[in-house]
């Protein structure tokens, strides 16, 4: 890796800023408790009232702090240790970092537009920014000609390139689920809005990151180089996103949160993607 320095101080940053972030999400006091607020659509919204989520509802808190245990304990060791790895040289690992990468920027991209303000705002702000930037200069690293180059020498691609496809329209077809039938039966507002301005995770799913799945899903299967560099980093992403995901239902269950069908769909997807990773890792592995 040619900015190997460069992308060693961003990655030491964004982990000294996730885990600050994420512990002060997990452990920090104040708030006077749950309370009742009053939504500008007329909705009676039970407030969580304690800790950094304590102006969010009360399911909606409970996965802040799921999600803030996975990237503590599970994606910040990752990023380490992918970043350690790659100084070794080797295509496989610099795609794991990448996708590492991609789920720190995408987390706190919702952060900033989900989460309602609170004093680490300038934080998630850093942690955005520098996600971001880390993320581009991975994605440049890498030689389109020798990704044409591995994908052609038999890597299996149907199964993961499937998954990517069938992954998004799943997604796609839960959040619809929700959205859809307020629209069309005059009521509008979808259950589970509270008092929020909108949509955001729905909508940014929608809008960017679900037909990027299937996308990189169509192309992988084509056997473009883009498609393997896109395929490869999504699904590493994914491994870390439906973790956290997985987390939340388990969080919002334990509080007696409505969880299904989600509870079911998502489990299920974290499994297959991990499997579609492997194979397709292992398989970039055997011929880079």
């Amino acid at each position: 890796m040619r900015n190997y320095r460069t992308m060693s101080i961003l990655t030491l940053a964004i982990a000294i800023g996730a885990v600050c972030a994420a512990a002060v999400g997990i452990w920090a006091p104040g708030g006077e408790g749950e309370f009742i607020h009053e939504s500008i659509r007329g909705e009676q919204i039970r407030i969580s009232g304690t800790g950094l989520y304590q102006h969010m509802s009360w399911d909606v808190a409970v996965q802040g702090i799921a999600q803030d245990y996975v990237t503590v304990f599970f994606a910040v060791p990752a990023l380490l240790l992918g970043l350690v790895w790659t100084r070794r040289g080797g295509m496989v690992s610099r795609l794991v970092l990448t996708g590492t990468l991609g789920y720190f920027f995408v987390t706190y991209l919702f952060y900033l537009c989900m989460g309602m303000y609170n004093y680490l705002f300038l934080l998630y702000v850093a942690l955005a920014g520098m996600s971001f930037l880390a993320l581009l200069m991975n994605l440049l690293e890498f030689d389109l000609h020798r990704l044409q180059e591995v994908i052609h020498r038999g890597i299996p691609v149907r199964f993961p390139g499937v998954f990517l496809v069938i992954n998004g329209i799943n997604i796609a077809l839960l959040w619809l689920m929700a959205i859809l039938p307020p629209l069309l039966d005059g009521t509008v507002y979808p259950e589970g809005l509270d008092h929020y301005t909108t949509m955001i995770v729905q909508g940014l799913d929608l809008a960017l990151l679900l037909p990027l799945s299937i996308i990189c899903g169509v192309m992988l299967q084509k056997k473009r180089p883009l498609g393997l560099l896109g395929g490869a980093v999504y699904l590493v992403f994914l491994v870390f996103l439906m973790s956290a995901l997985t987390a939340k239902l388990v969080g919002m269950s334990i509080v007696g949160a409505p969880v299904m069908p989600a509870i079911i769909l998502i489990p299920l997807t974290l499994l297959v993607d991990i499997s579609a990773a492997v194979w397709l890792l292992r398989g970039v592995g055997r011929q880079a």
